[in-house]
């Protein structure tokens, strides 16, 4: 299931925005060494190497892809920035991090009760874990997903489909805190204001949430899928007064020092 860097950058401003205010809740110290978890095509390593511009940093991605578009940034193209393909599940730091960052990533993997203590352990004393997920699962844009999916003539296609599981603010404090000095969770839910009607929301799930949905799917499938979808989209967001439409979209953050 190969991502697309041009696809998922057409609101890269709008997707950045939650990074920046995912590092800014960071505790401050020196970082020596951090990590860009699925950093995609670059842009949450830009605003890592803002804060932190004496840092190490290794960005990691397990798309060709979202690498090569990273690589391809002036301010990444220097020699503290590694920019390698990795696949971030089975990730090992080679040393203590100052900072791991993870930001629109994890959702992509399971089994978080393992995973996150996991990242933890990578950390060195006093040291970040950031993370930024979607928490829009009960939004119409996915439920929307989850039905047309399953009353298509596509829905055999999807008999064993599910995603991650994804979970609250408490498990992640439950999970953490054992392990931390500190636990930072909450949730924020962003009204992008997208150009272009229904169909921007459109364009701005095939760069993630469709992705999965339509690599199950042939050629015709995937028009007639995406049609259904853009007609779906139009009920369920309508236009401001402006001609735009707003866009809600609640992510989950968490902040973890050890």
């Amino acid at each position: 299931m190969a991502w697309s860097a041009t696809q998922y950058s057409l609101f890269e401003d709008e997707r950045t925005r939650a990074v920046r205010d995912l590092l800014a809740a960071v505790p401050p110290r020196p970082v020596r060494h951090a990590t860009d978890l699925g950093c995609g095509p670059g842009n949450s390593t830009e605003v890592l190497l803002q804060r932190h511009p004496d840092a190490q940093v290794n960005a990691l991605d397990s798309d060709p892809d979202m690498i090569d578009k990273a690589r391809q940034r002036p301010r990444l193209s220097i020699p503290r920035v590694q920019c390698e393909i990795a696949d971030i599940a089975g990730w090992c730091a080679k040393e203590p991090q100052d900072l791991i960052l993870a930001n629109a990533s994890l959702q992509w993997l399971p089994d978080h009760g393992q995973l996150y203590p996991h990242l933890v352990r990578q950390l060195s004393e006093g040291a970040s874990l950031a993370v930024q997920t979607p928490d829009n699962l009960d939004e119409p844009a996915h439920r929307q997903l989850r039905d047309i999916a399953s009353r298509g003539p596509w829905a055999d296609k999807f008999a064993d489909f599910s995603l991650p599981a994804r979970h609250n603010a408490a498990f992640y404090y439950d999970l953490l805190s054992p392990l931390c000095a500190r636990v930072d969770v909450w949730r924020t839910t962003y009204h992008h204001p997208l150009e272009g009607g229904a169909e921007a929301v459109v364009e701005w799930f095939k760069g993630s949430a469709l992705r999965p949905y339509l690599a199950r799917l042939d050629t015709r499938e995937q028009a007639d899928f995406l049609q259904l979808y853009r007609q779906a989209m139009q009920r369920d967001y309508p236009v401001a007064c402006d001609g735009k439409v707003l866009l809600p979209f609640p992510r989950l953050f968490v902040v973890a020092t050890r």
